[in-house]
């Protein structure tokens, strides 16, 4: 899991870039937007979050809550996998 953002990340705002979360080794045939919503609504307001093949992207209101998002979730398993460290951002 690592800082990168409704339905829409926006990745060309530099505004939004440290509000935005990377959640990586994702079973995306087993968790669903909704599950990551779930999941991750308790560190803070998300106002977009996008579910791909393998990965998702969060976005937070502040940085703060995706700063607080990737220290309480990084290595977490779900559906028998463990969340990706990689980094797209540097913290």
């Amino acid at each position: 899991i690592s800082l990168m953002a409704s339905n829409v990340t926006n990745k060309t705002d530099p505004r939004s870039l440290n509000s935005r979360v990377f959640i990586g080794n994702l079973n995306t045939m087993l968790v669903t937007k909704a599950d990551v919503e779930a999941i991750f609504s308790k560190y803070g307001k998300i106002v977009g979050c996008s579910v791909h093949k393998g990965f998702a992207f969060v976005q937070y209101v502040n940085e703060r809550n995706a700063r607080a998002a990737v220290a309480g979730e990084d290595g977490r398993m779900i559906v028998g996998q463990v969340l990706g460290k990689q980094s797209s951002v540097t913290l």
